[in-house]
């Protein structure tokens, strides 16, 4: 008796990426079928195109979304999907594609043409696991949100053309350089579990992954994306120098311990600044009214993983326990 097919929408973003990724999407969805998948794919252009097409995937009963977007896109179907029994799958088409880096996933650039074909074959027969989402004033974020100077400088590039793209670590470092010039960090009041700090800040971030800044930082080591907490970071300084240490301290893993830096985990905490604030959610600009309400909606998502995913990143029980 021939076994049932598993059912699951591949949503595809044009705009993702150094390139277009889809020529290379034929590939990729002969592997899934091959593998077992009913595969349908869905081209979604912007946020509400890819939040429509993964809602209605979620009411077709789809057993998984496969995205071959950015770290944006995989953010926007991620928090379309918390709550429901449709996991997250990654094909890793965007610019800096850091949840697939911290999954292991091959990412597409120029050198490896056949990266969407080789993450949806290790997606296909990978496990399903049960990982947290965090919250913003009810904005979903899967990786990160924050504000200071790394969200004035999302704010200021994004939406990016392709050919930025290509060259998107030297045009975010020059205009990093550039805000860096004269910038002050942010006053910001932040409570949490009974304590608060006040001050100012480059940055203040609430971390669900290790990984930061375009996958180029290890932010965050420690950081689980089950572990029903948020890693939150704040960030020290308000003048070019402090931003130079601070980027040199993360380089080299000394800002763990280094004066000026807040290090906190919890499921709950509260920004407040003046005025409306620049915001980067999953490397997406947005705009948002103080004070932030930050909060953690744990083992809300599932997501499709290659079956040798690394235990940096998660916690032991959380595959145990979907499978009990």
């Amino acid at each position: 008796m021939p076994m049932e097919k598993r059912k699951a929408w591949l949503l595809y973003n044009p705009m993702a990426g150094r390139f277009p990724a889809g020529p290379f999407l034929g590939r990729a969805e002969r592997a899934l079928k091959s593998a077992g998948w009913d595969v349908s794919t869905v081209e979604g252009r912007d946020e509400q195109g890819l939040v429509r097409s993964a809602e209605q995937a979620v009411w077709e009963g789809c057993e998984a979304v496969f995205v071959a977007g950015g770290d944006g896109s995989v953010g926007q179907v991620a928090a379309t999907l918390a709550g429901t029994e449709t996991a997250l799958g990654v094909l890793p088409a965007g610019t800096a594609n850091v949840w697939a880096q911290e999954l292991g996933l091959p990412r597409l650039d120029w050198i490896h043409w056949f990266a969407l074909e080789q993450a949806a074959i290790q997606l296909a027969r990978g496990d399903i696991r049960l990982v947290d989402i965090g919250e913003v004033n009810g904005r979903a974020f899967l990786l990160w949100a924050g504000v200071g100077l790394d969200a004035h400088i999302v704010n200021s590039i994004e939406p990016r053309e392709r050919w930025e793209k290509a060259f998107a670590i030297v045009h975010y470092a020059t205009l990093a350089l550039w805000t860096s010039i004269g910038w002050e960090g942010v006053h910001l009041r932040a409570e949490s579990q009974g304590q608060v700090w006040e001050g100012r800040f480059l940055a203040a971030v609430a971390c669900n992954i290790p990984a930061y800044a375009g996958g180029l930082m290890n932010l965050a080591p420690g950081a689980k994306v089950d572990d029903g907490l948020l890693d939150f970071w704040l960030i020290g300084g308000q003048s070019l120098r402090d931003v130079l240490v601070r980027v040199a301290q993360i380089f080299m893993g000394t800002h763990v311990d280094a004066p000026g830096v807040v290090h906190f985990r919890a499921s709950e905490a509260r920004f407040e600044a003046q005025g409306e604030l620049p915001m980067q959610c999953d490397g997406e600009p947005i705009q948002m009214a103080s004070p932030l309400h930050f909060r953690i909606r744990k083992k809300a998502l599932r997501v499709l993983v290659p079956a040798d995913a690394g235990p940096h990143l998660f916690s032991i029980s959380s595959e145990i326990e979907l499978e009990a």
